[in-house]
């Protein structure tokens, strides 16, 4: 069948778009408003000071933000660090305060907007039940889960509760990256030069994306795919290096040693998703759509960290067909979350 597209009313739907709550700003993201309130802007090409201020904003403002760019729609999630690096009783207290205060933005905008839950990833079973919960109650489409837990990685079989109930829901995690442990950071990222420096090689310009890497990693060889097979993963930045090394990991971590039900590459390509967010490369993203195909790349900006006009800019310009360009725009995010 062929697909008939219109370049001019191609529908844009971004994943990996961020909120943040008053209370989380001044809980778990305090650290997160001082440093962007604190940093000048002229380090980037966006204005950090403002930060704070876009994840604040669920209304006019915003879509306005959406409309200039051509963004249709934005599927939200908290900021990192989420609450992964809490304690249990305070990570259960903000994800549903969190959950319920972005239904209310997207009862509010319900054809821009749509969420993914917050959980209270360190208490598996009550983070299952808070994702049925906002699938039934808000008609939220999957989860974002930030990365380790206090060092704790999601291929250990206490938190297979959480994979277990999105597979049954038919809602896919978004694991999102973080800081990679303190040791791992005095170990891997702190040399001789700057603590600036430590502080960005182990976070955007480098430690985010290898940490998200070899978490994927983890879960694929933890075995929780051949557990549950339907169950489905999405990251962002053009798939953080994974597809780069994915001829190599699947050669050099054959079955024989993994004793996986599959090829390590076929969880690459049948379990995970992955999203834009930021990574306006062409020859990166050509590498993914190669190693992965275009059924399994979906748009998004990593909003307001990053350009919503850069990203759909970066879209338009894809050296792909109208079809493969509106797969990545909107259909594959449809079809995955049931838009």
């Amino acid at each position: 069948m062929t697909l008939i597209v219109n370049q001019k009313t191609m529908r844009t739907i971004t994943l990996e778009e961020h909120y943040a709550t008053p209370a989380y700003l001044e809980g778990p993201g305090r650290q997160l408003k001082e440093s962007m309130q604190a940093r000048p802007t002229h380090q980037a090409p966006i204005h950090f000071g403002h930060i704070v201020e876009q994840l604040s904003d669920l209304d006019e403002h915003r879509i306005a933000d959406m409309d200039a760019a051509g963004i249709d729609v934005q599927v939200l999630s908290l900021t990192s660090p989420g609450t992964e690096q809490l304690e249990v009783i305070e990570a259960e207290k903000l994800a549903r305060e969190s959950n319920d205060f972005i239904a209310d933005a997207v009862k509010r905008h319900p054809t821009r907007f749509a969420a993914f839950a917050t959980l209270p990833t360190s208490a598996p079973v009550k983070a299952a039940d808070e994702l049925e919960r906002t699938i039934h109650e808000y008609g939220f489409k999957g989860a974002a889960i930030n990365g380790h837990v206090r060092g704790r990685y999601l291929d250990d079989r206490f938190f297979w509760p959480i994979f277990e109930r999105a597979e049954a829901l038919r809602v896919p995690i978004y694991l999102h990256p973080t800081r990679p442990p303190q040791s791992v950071i005095d170990a891997s990222y702190s040399g001789n030069f700057s603590p600036e420096v430590t502080a960005l090689l182990a976070a955007s310009a480098w430690g985010w994306h290898i940490e998200t890497a070899i978490h994927v990693l983890r879960i694929i060889l933890g075995g929780v795919f051949d557990k549950y097979p339907n169950l489905q993963l999405v990251i962002g930045h053009l798939g953080e290096a994974l597809p780069f090394m994915l001829p190599r990991i699947d050669n050099n971590l054959p079955r024989e040693v993994t004793k996986l039900g599959h090829p390590l590459g076929s969880y690459l390509r049948e379990n995970i998703y992955y999203t834009v967010s930021g990574f306006n490369f062409v020859p990166t993203f050509i590498d993914l759509l190669l190693e992965v195909g275009v059924d399994r790349i979906m748009f998004s900006a990593d909003y307001p960290y990053g350009s919503m006009v850069q990203a759909r800019s970066f879209l338009d310009n894809l050296p792909v067909s109208p079809g493969d360009k509106h797969r990545i725009a909107h259909l594959n995010a449809e079809h995955l979350l049931r838009l």
